[in-house]
């Protein structure tokens, strides 16, 4: 058989990830460099290090921006306290945090309000899920991987409910789900699915392309949980080898020892730039056959943070007068 790439379709940035670069790039635009992001703002070396040339100063936490100035929150979310830490210290904050991640935020609001135990299942550490968890600290406890739904405990006089961070592997969640549900028979849903649309399509699509390749290389940065999960999904659906990199001179020659047929994905705060140049390097090494493969097709789009807007209608406005 000839050298040949599968294309994975839908692929790349979605509509928080979309949403989330363009606010730093209009803030810097409206407001002029420096403009603080807290953490990065997505999960994406290339992205990041864009954005810092343009003027963008990332830190890891509020008391690090100078009284008074702008700060951006990252699309992973935050949780209240650090609202309250930067309204302590004046300053003005645009909220790029996903719409989907807020779903959840609201979702923990509500079941801790009800005073119910909530599992939130996750990977300790990352930031979306210390700002789901910090909507509602004294009733979640993390959940994280399979064994801790195993092992975790909750007090069973209390009823309980489960939510989770957006970009996990969907069939690990449903996993976890099972193994809460045996050991928690009345464990309640979350009122709709917390992992986000973009996650499981790509993992969808990717799981279509993976049976049919020797190999899939997912263009992403090892900080990015969705594109961390996409390998692993590729090499549970039969890829024979999978490997995550952020750019394309990464590739290892080893890789293609007789590997016909590459899959090719990449993740949700990936810019379409980086997936055309690792195309242009496998085209170099043979592979310049390329076929997409769709597993369906994406339209949402979120509107700019509502402060964000407010600001650039104003400015708008000034310049007609």
């Amino acid at each position: 058989m000839p050298k040949r790439v599968l294309l994975a379709a839908p692929r790349g940035y979605c509509a928080g990830v979309d949403r989330a670069v363009v606010t730093v790039e209009k803030a810097l635009d409206l407001y002029g460099a420096p403009v603080y992001v807290r953490k990065q703002i997505v999960h994406n070396k290339h992205v990041v290090t864009s954005l810092e040339k343009k003027g963008a100063i990332f830190v890891d936490e509020t008391d690090q921006v100078p009284e008074g100035a702008i700060v951006v929150f990252s699309a992973h979310g935050v949780s209240p306290a650090v609202h309250h830490e930067a309204a302590s210290r004046s300053l003005k904050t645009i909220d790029a945090t996903c719409p989907l991640v807020t779903k959840v935020h609201q979702e923990a609001k509500r079941f801790a309000a009800d005073n119910l135990q909530i599992l939130l299942i996750g990977h300790e550490g990352h930031e979306e899920v210390e700002g789901t968890a910090g909507e509602a600290p004294d009733h979640v406890k993390l959940v994280d991987g399979l064994d801790g739904a195993r092992n975790v405990q909750i007090d069973p006089n209390r009823p309980v409910a489960w939510l989770s961070q957006t970009t996990l592997s969907v069939d690990e969640t449903l996993d976890a789900v099972a193994i809460l549900k045996e050991r928690f028979p009345n464990l309640q849903d979350p009122p709709s699915d917390d992992i986000c649309y973009a996650t499981q399509n790509r993992q969808t699509a990717i799981k279509q392309i993976a049976p049919q390749t020797e190999l899939v290389l997912v263009v992403g940065s090892k900080n990015s949980s969705n594109s961390v999960r996409l390998v692993e999904v590729a090499k549970e659906y039969g890829a024979n080898n999978a490997y995550l990199i952020d750019y394309a001179s990464e590739v290892k020659e080893e890789w293609f020892a007789g590997v016909e047929t590459i899959g090719v994905t990449s993740g949700a705060s990936v810019p379409e730039l980086l997936v055309k140049d690792l195309l242009e390097e496998l085209a170099k090494r043979g592979y310049s056959d390329v076929e997409t493969v769709t597993a369906m097709e994406e339209s949402l789009l979120f509107a700019l943070p509502p402060e964000l807007r407010k600001d650039l209608k104003a400015e708008i406005g000034r310049a007609h007068v």
